[in-house]
């Protein structure tokens, strides 16, 4: 991956950091995208150029605000003088039971999940065309499952799984699209999460009856983008079996 550059959404914290540092480690040049985490990211491009000068940038933009993706694109162009890949990592999550659905956390969900990756997509073809690069959808072993009361995230990952196939074949053959689909790698945030007996019962419907890391994501995205040339319009479950499971 020597010379190649990557912009990763939501890449400051989580699985984000965990996917920018395995791809600069291999050598990328990465453009760490963020919205609100500007310590987090700005700590990790300290680290990261301490390592290699120059090899690594932040670039902050709100995803929603779809009218500045294609400036946030052209400014990793601009300092890095292409781009040869995308990971479309960023996500909204928490739950939308039916009954209390709303507009606005329609607008969240299905923008940060779904329209986000959509125009980043539109804003990046020509130069993914160009370099004949590839993009990387994060999205969800509960895109074919829906998560009860999860309804709008959910439907979003679904349709981000729709994306990916659907960019595969309008990008052909010069840009390949594929996605991830994690299972239980990095608990959500929030209460109802740190319970550790609902921990446990979801972890004991994985095959493995263990959680991942989100090194194995990384891994993934990583031979995604670089070794795997003859793969797109596919979604790969990182989730220890349990999306088979039943």
């Amino acid at each position: 991956m020597q010379g190649k550059t990557i912009l990763v959404t939501g890449g400051a914290k989580r699985v984000g950091a965990a996917i920018v540092r395995r791809l600069h480690a291999a050598g990328a040049n990465v453009a760490i995208h963020f919205r609100s985490s500007a310590y987090e990211a700005f700590a990790l491009r300290g680290e990261l150029n301490d390592l290699r000068e120059n090899s690594t940038i932040c670039v902050q933009a709100d995803l929603l605000e779809t009218e500045t993706l294609p400036r946030m694109v052209e400014e990793v162009v601009q300092h890095f003088g292409h781009l040869d890949a995308l990971v479309n990592n960023a996500s909204s999550f928490y739950a939308t039971p039916l009954a209390e659905i709303d507009a606005a956390q329609w607008n969240d969900l299905v923008g940060t999940n779904l329209q986000a990756p959509l125009f980043l997509a539109q804003a990046a073809a020509a130069e993914l065309r160009r370099r004949h690069g590839c993009i990387v959808n994060i999205v969800d072993i509960h895109a074919e499952r829906p998560m009860h009361g999860h309804l709008l995230y959910s439907a979003a990952k679904a349709g981000l799984v729709a994306l990916t196939k659907g960019l595969a074949q309008e990008l052909a053959p010069q840009v390949r699209v594929n996605a991830v689909a994690p299972g239980v790698i990095v608990w959500p945030e929030g209460e109802a999460w740190k319970d550790e007996e609902t921990r446990r019962k979801i972890v004991a419907h994985t095959l493995l009856k263990r959680e991942g890391s989100p090194e194995d994501i990384a891994k993934t995205v990583q031979f995604l983008i670089a070794d795997a040339p003859y793969i797109t319009g596919q979604v790969i479950a990182v989730d220890g079996g349990r999306s088979i499971n039943i």
